[in-house]
């Protein structure tokens, strides 16, 4: 047997340096994680305790995935029967998987942009005809209740979806997207079912007004799309295509989903460019050249295919629908450079204000989990939030009679309400239409369109409207009104600066303005700097304008972290996800591995008994088990590590019956596939069948065939920061500490890091 793989081989330092509170916190820590247990408390026992009490379903929650390729017997067979015909089969298969991704991606894109689109049109024309029938009678409860009506229903059916059928699909999926390309198994995030609801919940939800957009879901959409193409096989509908069975593990299907992500953002905005780089920034951890150039081909297909669909949809002779997020056609936006303290101010004011937004927001969500649990109760605060926004929307549209001029305002739907023949109310203009039309029509208004007090009071009730949506139990996502606040508040900031300052007017635009707010608002709250600067450069097409745009988005940024993190990192903090940050806490700097490791570690001989294996398995929670021998007295206890076996793969051992007693039924035929065509849902231990028979000490298990015989490892005394950036560059599940003698001393997980865990 070969020796685990040494990564890093030091002499044990000095202790005097080690901190009482790290070591009082792994010391007290009762709860097991996925991979240990807490230490017994009779240390004079020969084989490490059980931790009987099961964890918490909230605590069992996530696990990593195997981003390391188990290179065991089986898979070093299999490798030598691979010619060289079929890896150029299998690189060209990547490939076309990564064109399909990008296809499917755009047509789910399209079908939920068409829906949106039509079903907004009849409303809006629904609820105009009812607003100019009544208002000559002086009766407008009539199309307040039309609307509320309108809102009430789809929102109920989107969020009875999610509540009822599928939980996960539920908000943009971003921050779950973001935590399984960084190597967390986050439940459900890739299923079928996912996707259907996903889909026709972000319909449902625009459709009923709720203040969001269908942009983010898409990223989520195309990470589920990806995972499915590429393993040909459904495990929901229980369907094996018997192709693609090389791709079946959690190595290859991350990094397709990481294309997949890319072609979803490629797909709601139009920037194939800005798709890699939000992988790159927000997602993914682990890269390579290769993935790089897949992912942007799926990108530009993606991109390719939503402009053809659209624009053949729309009767145009040229493409114009690059991503269903469309700003229009953007005139050159010149600036001058004394406009660019300006700008800086503008991104102040769009960190200070997306902090707020993330903290109020992240209290509101807090509420929610304590308090609304009960999915008729989440159902029910969807259809009070969608009447809400009906509620304000009249309200503004009926109190502020601000009327211009028709043929001024791009809006398919301008009601008259209270103006003169012949004039629109701008004010209601904002409300009669998506949000997705409405910041368009920001950016693209002419100087005037808009009284002040319309874009204050829009603001101010758009504002905590959006904060108070976002943590439904529906599919949104949060660029768009999120885009639409900063729109909205950058064009008042710019007639403010017009007002008080004439001269001004020469330079000033409001379309730019609004452009910078909206940047501002979305970095403030999100606070990604290069992808979405990127992301912007694309969909307006002015490449003179990014100076301003990363000017602000950094100081947006820089504002933001000053008080809190961006929304995606604040709500996988509360959600408990152990997500590896790029740097390692602060107070771990210092410290040697023996003081984070977990301790004893419960391992496996390399030929263990049936019923040991079965105790391990349902007594822990554990997904790997370190490999020894020539432990103590023949023990298990300070043996010398050997190898490394994963609870997956003793599940699939027993399952099969491959014990070493019935070897010569199966020894000579067994092959990888066994345990590919179990991937991705291995079976619980609790749906074994073992017979009493089995269990009664004559049955055993040989580990020399399945296990990983040279899983990574380092010694007691390496430093923290040295292992973190073992876990992030080879995206590690466990790391087995030894001693110098390559005894297995403990255990180092990707939650050893992480304070809350």
């Amino acid at each position: 047997m070969s020796p685990g793989t040494r990564l890093i081989d030091v002499d044990s330092d000095d202790e005097n340096m080690l901190e009482d509170g790290v070591r009082n916190r792994r010391s007290s820590r009762n709860e097991p994680t996925d991979f240990n247990i807490p230490a017994p408390n009779d240390v004079d026992d020969v084989d490490p305790a059980f931790n009987l009490n099961r964890r918490s379903k909230e605590g069992s929650q996530y696990e990593s995935l195997d981003y390391d390729v188990c290179e065991n017997v089986l898979w070093r067979r299999d490798q030598t029967k691979i010619k060289p015909k079929f890896t150029v089969r299998k690189d060209f298969s990547r490939w076309v998987i990564s064109l399909q991704i990008g296809v499917c991606t755009a047509l789910v894109a399209c079908c939920i942009n068409i829906v949106i689109e039509e079903v907004s049109r009849l409303k809006y024309g629904f609820l105009k005809q009812q607003v100019d029938e009544n208002v000559l009678h002086g009766d407008l409860s009539i199309p307040y209740l039309y609307w509320s009506l309108l809102n009430l229903v789809p929102v109920v059916i989107g969020a009875t979806l999610v509540a009822y059928v599928e939980p996960v699909a539920a908000g943009s999926g971003i921050p779950q997207v973001k935590c399984y390309l960084n190597g967390v198994k986050v439940p459900r995030i890739v299923r079928i079912k996912t996707l259907a609801v996903k889909a026709v919940g972000v319909a449902t939800s625009v459709i009923g007004g709720l203040a969001g957009g269908k942009e983010g879901p898409m990223i989520h959409s195309g990470a589920v799309i990806a995972a499915g193409i590429s393993q040909g096989k459904s495990t929901t509908f229980r369907r094996d295509l018997k192709i693609l069975q090389h791709f079946r593990d959690d190595h290859e299907k991350r990094d397709f989903v990481v294309g997949g992500a890319a072609a979803g953002v490629a797909a709601a905005f139009g920037a194939p460019i800005g798709g890699i780089l939000f992988s790159l920034e927000e997602a993914a951890s682990f890269w390579n050249q290769s993935l790089i150039w897949r992912t942007f081909f799926a990108s530009i297909i993606s991109s390719f295919t939503l402009n053809i669909i659209l624009s053949a949809y729309h009767g145009l002779s040229s493409f114009r629908y690059r991503g269903l997020f469309n700003l229009g056609e953007f005139a050159p936006l010149p600036f001058e450079y004394y406009e660019l303290p300006i700008f800086v101010l503008m991104g102040v004011i769009g960190g200070c204000t997306g902090a707020l937004w993330n903290a109020l927001n992240s209290r509101l969500n807090m509420f929610r989990t304590h308090a609304i649990r009960q999915r008729w109760a989440k159902v029910l605060e969807a259809a009070f939030v969608a009447v809400l926004g009906a509620t304000f929307a009249c309200l503004m549209a009926y109190t502020i009679n601000d009327c211009r001029p028709l043929g001024n305002d791009p809006t398919e739907h301008p009601v008259q309400l209270f103006c003169q023949d012949n004039e629109y109310n701008a004010a209601a203009a904002l409300w009669f239409q998506t949000p997705e039309a409405t910041v368009k029509a920001l950016f693209h208004d002419p100087p005037g369109s808009h009284k002040i007090l319309t874009l204050a009071t829009f603001v101010l009730i758009y504002y905590p409207l959006s904060c108070v949506t976002y943590g439904l139990s529906v599919s949104l996502g949060i660029f768009i009104p999120t885009l639409l606040i900063g729109a909205a508040w950058g064009r008042l900031l710019a007639s403010f600066t017009v007002l008080a300052f004439p001269a001004s007017s020469a330079f000033i635009s409001p379309g730019k303005y609004a452009l910078i707010g909206a940047a501002a608002q979305l970095g403030g709250v999100v606070r990604m700097t290069l992808s979405l600067s990127v992301i912007l450069l694309e969909t307006t097409g002015n490449i003179g304008f990014i100076l301003p745009i990363i000017l602000t988005l950094m100081t947006a940024k820089w504002s933001g972290d000053y008080f809190n993190e961006g929304i995606y990192d604040t709500q996988i903090r509360t959600s408990r996800v152990p997500m590896l940050p790029w740097h390692v806490e602060p107070e771990y700097q210092n410290l040697p591995a023996r003081l984070i490791m977990a301790r004893p570690v419960v391992c496996v001989r390399l030929e263990e008994k049936v019923q040991y294996l079965l105790d391990i398995l349902k007594n822990t929670t554990h997904n790997g088990f370190p490999v020894v021998e020539d432990g103590d007295d023949g023990s298990r206890v300070n043996g010398r590590l050997i190898g490394l076996i994963l609870r997956s793969q003793l599940v699939v051992i027993l399952k099969r019956s491959f014990y070493v007693e019935s070897s010569r039924f199966w020894e000579s035929t067994v092959s990888i596939e066994a345990f590919r065509d179990e991937y991705p849902r291995y079976p619980a231990v609790e749906d074994l069948h073992v017979n009493e028979y089995k269990r009664s000490g004559q049955f055993s298990v040989n580990m020399h065939m399945f296990m990983n015989p040279s899983p990574y490892s380092v010694e007691e005394g390496t430093s923290v920061p040295r292992i973190f950036q073992l876990f992030r560059a080879l995206g590690l599940r466990h790391l087995v500490v030894v001693s110098s003698e390559n005894r297995v001393c403990g255990i180092i997980t990707r939650k050893d890091f992480l304070k809350h865990h």
